[in-house]
């Protein structure tokens, strides 16, 4: 399969924010033009399947997975008719299955697990180790706690921009965001003045907060020089920490979109702090894109 026929992935389990993550994944899956596959990962057969097939009379391999797979696929054709759905059962656990599925994916989209605001407000293990190894994109999707799909199209797309964002993925992935959707781009770069940095330091000449500030405003228009034209763009620069400047910017976005550092290490989560923070506590949904260092 080649790079630019690869599909969309979206995560499943038969759950309720599992159902909308497929209605997000539909309406992003038709924005790019490309195919959109449903996969359920587990291994819960082994353990319960076996007594639970007794119950129902069916193989304890079709009890669950493939009555989940194909509700969701079932729910992603009613939406988008035209749309190019295809299933599949990993007989992995989903933190290793859907990990090892991000390799031949344009990206990964998941649902939080929580039954209230209160609970969805702990990221489920699955989505927090998939986004901190996964070799794609990761869409966690946040914010609405009904039954009904956040809309993909609706509300602008905003990146957190670092140190290294000039050339950032993740930069480069929210500008393609944008356009896709016809929204504009907010890219923040978050600011702060380190306290031991006071107005009698020598080499601060009494205005470290200023210098600190023009420092994150040049790093901000460099990173956003090489941007493709034809995407709004609006940069600004904010004191305080990342990860509470880019929570507050989420309000009322309809994605927020960080990178994510990987290094060539086979063990730990590779997620920074700033990630964390945002896929814990979002308003909207949030895209977590690996950058190789």
């Amino acid at each position: 399969m080649s790079a630019v026929t690869l599909p969309l992935i979206v995560g499943v389990d038969g759950s309720e924010p599992s159902l909308r993550a497929v209605d997000w994944a539909a309406d992003e899956a038709l924005l790019r033009g490309i195919p959109l596959r449903v996969v359920y990962a587990s291994l819960w057969e082994r353990y319960e399947g076996t007594s639970l097939a007794g119950d129902l009379g069916k193989p304890s391999e079709q009890v669950l997975a493939d009555d989940i797979v194909d509700s969701a696929a079932r729910r992603a054709r009613r939406r988008h008719p035209d749309l190019d759905v295809s299933v599949d059962v990993v007989p992995e656990e989903p933190e290793y299955g859907l990990v090892r599925e991000g390799r031949r994916a344009t990206a990964l989209v998941l649902g939080t697990r929580g039954r209230s605001g209160l609970t969805d407000l702990v990221l489920g293990s699955v989505s927090l180790t998939v986004a901190a190894r996964a070799d794609c994109p990761v869409i966690v999707l946040r914010g609405s706690h009904d039954n009904r799909a956040l809309s993909g199209t609706d509300g602008r797309i905003v990146v957190g921009v670092g140190d290294d964002a000039k050339e950032s993925p993740a930069l480069r992935f929210a500008a393609d965001e944008a356009r896709r959707r016809g929204v504009p781009l907010e890219a923040v770069r978050a600011w702060r003045c380190p306290a031991y940095e006071s107005s009698d330091h020598p080499l601060m000449a009494g205005e470290p907060a200023r210098l600190h500030e023009e420092h994150a405003v040049e790093a901000l228009d460099a990173a956003l020089a090489d941007l493709p034209a034809d995407v709004e763009v609006h940069g600004r620069t904010v004191e305080g920490h990342a990860r509470k400047v880019l929570l507050e910017a989420s309000a009322g976005a309809g994605l927020l979109v960080v990178g994510a550092r990987r290094r060539d290490v086979t063990f730990g989560l590779q997620l920074g702090r700033v990630a964390h923070g945002v896929l814990h506590h979002a308003d909207c949904p949030v895209a977590v894109v690996p950058h190789r260092v």
